[in-house]
């Protein structure tokens, strides 16, 4: 496979080579915390920004030659312009030495700068995303976005792992999905790329995030429309691989000092394929081989998704601001499947043949709806609250065909089995949060949250009989949950001269309780426990010197088990293949520690430990010929992490990031769960090119790679892709046209390998990534003009409306 990755690696050693050169660079003092703008003399396009340090001293490197001029604004200060100076050559230094500023008046001036965000910015706690600077992200979907962001890796069931680490909590505009397992891939699936302003990554968030996720936490966040009057943008896109993916959206947003009015409706439909080809292994207690069992599977799958978003900020007064969103979506997919299971014998000949077909449909339908205020109290302190509805319905009609015949084609069996499956889940939520800075520029956050989940899940079986359908009640299953979290934090930072401090504690309770309900084969049973935990988290940063910066930060985590993992009844997959829930699994905890440090704002280095107890895993389990998958904490695991992010500029024209993580995995299982016991040395990496070139042309180069890991039963193999795109601005700049194919060698296919008991499996799976685009994206509106006001009460007033879409 290293063959297919040749030009990845081609890629790799150009941006290293670039990396060794000297550059141009231009320094200066002015005050503390000045946002220091480098832009071109021609257009005042940005090119590049940085922070004065503690003694008001900067420096930007990485220059190319050619004309610029560098902008100067500070709190309290008028912004400084310096004159045009041209830079001839590699090795030059540009030295503004005091910049003069002086202190503004009463009446504010605003500027303007046309600005192209960085695809990566790297902060000390948290790693943003741009969605929106990626070529290749024209006609994704939000999880294919995941895939090749830094640091993330997806597997082969859509379980997101962060550095190695599975457990990550996945936020919608800093809110929890409460979905989990194939849930959130469907959710992660229909929400398209044009949809996404930013994703944070944060593998030690500030205590006024949830505790839960043990890796940490992505927050996703949707677009937000800012500017005053009527205006939006229109997105199309067409992708083709083996089958069709079309993406189309409409943003629309009014605003002015008063009201905040926005509507955003995205729909995509789609076809995809997954095939997957497992083949397991039995043996004896002398490792001989006993049996085989080959199964193929070919599955189709259709879809057509559709979401709409509408809400209104009020600003009732200078300093109240309340607002109500609702959002939602429905989302029908069908499902075609194909399978044939072969049990062989020691000498590989067929004992029996197991044919499955299967017709599935089902439809996901969610609303939801927030009620929000926000007052400023005064010019320090500000109290915000939130109320929330979330309620997903789904439906799910299954109709398997099940035969079974032996090697000389005599039919043991032949039938259907039906299934029907409903479930719904309700959310409820309130939270509020103060924060004020006291004297001595000390910041304090503190609030509390509630939370309330409900869900009602049924899984009722059919088995044909003629004409008529009797239950199967060794099949069928209502399972009851209910789950309450109550939380409350405090957080604070101070920044003394180089230092910056910032400490949190977070306390969560948590009670829930099961019931699975009887039938007339099965009793019911019901299951309530409860527990608290607190989580603290800290971090602590030093300014070297105006290039250097290292900050320590560490933070205990929680993972709790999904829903459904919970539920302790027999799910069926196929003949040879069921799944059962674990009402007795206990929630992991982890400890992380992190060191980093950053140079010049454009290469950070991290070195992360993590220690988790208690953590739980999926299990695989076989009584006689089938397996049965469940999960339990059976196993410590110890993670240690070593990153490199570089933001490189070799040319005015050429951007590059390279994103390199190195892990190392230790898993121990308890008491004599030895089966789990793994060592694994493991990483990926994902290069990203972006070129800018005159006359509104713009291209694209990118790529991931993910080593070989394992983790407790499962090794999973090498893979990763290459996508390449290409755009054009047009219509004055108000309209994109792009066009990329995204794994263009075809090589995003999964292989790999589970050890369980006397079973040893493999596995092969691809799917429909290998996908061409184009996509048109337009933006219209006409912009109201800026009010002229005293001090600061614009950017107040501005600040109290959220800003919509």
């Amino acid at each position: 496979m290293l063959y297919r990755f040749s030009f990845l690696m081609l890629m790799l050693l150009m941006n290293t080579i670039v990396f060794a050169q000297q550059t141009a660079k231009v320094k200066g003092q002015a005050v503390e915390g000045a946002t220091i703008s480098l832009l071109k003399a021609t257009d005042s396009s940005l090119v590049k920004l940085a922070v004065a340090g503690a003694s008001g001293l900067f420096e930007i490197d990485q220059i190319s030659s050619g004309e610029y001029l560098v902008q100067v604004t500070a709190v309290g200060f008028k912004p400084f312009y310096s004159n045009p100076f041209i830079l001839q050559n590699e090795n030059e230094t540009y030295d503004l030495k005091a910049v003069p500023l002086t202190k503004s008046s009463d009446e504010l001036t605003a500027v303007t700068v046309t600005a192209s965000k960085r695809l990566i910015e790297v902060k000390p706690d948290r790693t943003i995303v741009n969605v929106d600077a990626g070529i290749s992200n024209a006609g994704a979907t939000a999880m294919e976005v995941l895939e090749k962001s830094p640091g993330i890796s997806v597997d082969r069931d859509g379980n997101i792992s962060l550095k190695g680490k599975q457990g990550v909590l996945v936020l919608i505009d800093g809110k929890p999905s409460y979905l989990s397992g194939t849930d959130l891939v469907n959710l992660l699936n229909n929400m398209m790329a044009n949809q996404l302003d930013q994703i944070e990554i944060m593998t030690n968030p500030p205590a006024k995030y949830d505790a839960a996720g043990n890796s940490g936490i992505i927050n996703i966040k949707t677009k937000k429309n800012k500017q005053r009057g009527w205006n939006g943008s229109l997105n199309l896109s067409y992708g083709q691989g083996a089958y069709y993916k079309t993406n189309n959206g409409l943003n629309l947003n009014y605003r002015n000092e008063k009201f905040n009015l926005f509507l955003n409706y995205s729909q995509n439909a789609n076809k995809n394929f997954n095939d997957l080809y497992i083949k397991r292994t039995y043996l004896n207690q002398e490792g001989k081989h006993t049996g085989y069992f080959d199964q193929p599977t070919m599955l189709r799958m259709n879809g057509n998704n559709n979401s709409l978003k509408v809400g209104v900020d009020y600003s009732v007064n200078k300093k109240t601001t309340v607002g109500i969103t609702s959002t939602g979506f429905i989302s029908p997919r069908k499902y075609n499947s194909l399978s044939a299971g072969y049990l062989m014998d020691a000498d590989r000949v067929i004992d029996s043949t197991v044919q499955t077909s299967s017709k599935n449909s089902n439809k996901w339908i969610n609303g939801t709806i927030n009620l929000s205020l926000r007052h400023t109290i005064n010019k320090s302190s500000e109290l915000t609250a939130d109320l929330d509805y979330m309620h997903y319905d789904m439906t799910n009609n299954q109709l398997f065909h099940n035969t079974i015949s032996l090697a000389d084609e005599t039919l043991v069996s032949d039938g259907f089995l039906r299934g029907d499956l409903p479930a719904s889940i309700h959310i409820y939520t309130a939270k509020t949060d103060y924060n004020t800075t006291l004297k001595g520029e000390w910041k304090l956050e503190a609030g509390l949250k509630a939370s309330r989940v409900k869900t009602n899940n049924q899984a009722n079986y059919f088995n044909s009989a003629g004409s008529n359908w009797i239950p199967d009640y060794g099949k069928t299953n209502h399972f009851l949950y209910e789950e309450s979290i109550y939380a409350g934090y405090v957080n604070t930072n101070k920044k003394i001269g180089k230092w910056s401090l910032q400490g949190g504690l977070r306390f969560e309770q948590t009670i829930y309780k099961g019931n699975q309900l009887g039938n007339p084969e099965k009793n019911d049973s019901s299951f309530r426990r409860s527990y608290a935990s607190l989580f603290p988290s800290l971090y602590l940063t030093r300014e070297l010197d105006s290039n250097h910066t290292v900050t320590v930060q560490t933070g205990r985590r929680i993972d709790r088990p999904a829903y459904q993992q919970l539920n302790p009844f027999l799910f069926f997959i196929n003949e040879y293949t069921f799944q059962v829930g674990n009402p007795y699994i206990q929630p992991q905890f982890t400890w992380n520690f992190q060191l980093s440090h950053t140079y010049k704002d454009w290469l950070t280095t991290s070195l992360e430990f993590g220690d988790t107890k208690q953590y739980f895993s999926q299990i695989f389990k076989t009584e006689g010929r089938v397996t049965i998958l469940t999960e339990g904490n059976l196993a410590n695991m110890k993670n240690l992490n070593l990153s490199l992010t570089a933001q490189l500029k070799p040319t005015k024209w050429w951007s590059a990031t390279i994103n390199l993580t190195g892990t190392y995995q230790k898993v121990r299982g308890v008491g004599m769960n030895t089966d789990f016991n793994s060592e694994m040395i493991s990483g990926n990496g994902n290069i990203n090119n972006q070129f800018k070139f005159s006359k509104g042309w713009s291209a694209e180069l990118s790529g991931f790679y993910n080593a070989k890991s394992r983790d407790a039963q499962f090794t999973i193999y090498g893979f990763g892709q290459v996508a390449a795109g290409i755009g054009k601005q047009i219509l004055k700049g108000k309209g994109t046209i792009r066009l990329n194919v995204r794994d263009i060698f075809f090589t995003q296919q999964i292989q790999g390998d589970i050890r369980y008991q006397n079973v040893r499996e493999r596995f092969n799976q691809s799917r429909d990534t290998r996908v061409a685009t184009i996509s048109f994206n337009w933006r219209f509106g006409k912009q109201l003009g800026e009010s002229r006001r005293k001090n600061s009460g614009a950017s107040e007033e501005q600040n109290r409306v959220r800003a919509g879409g």
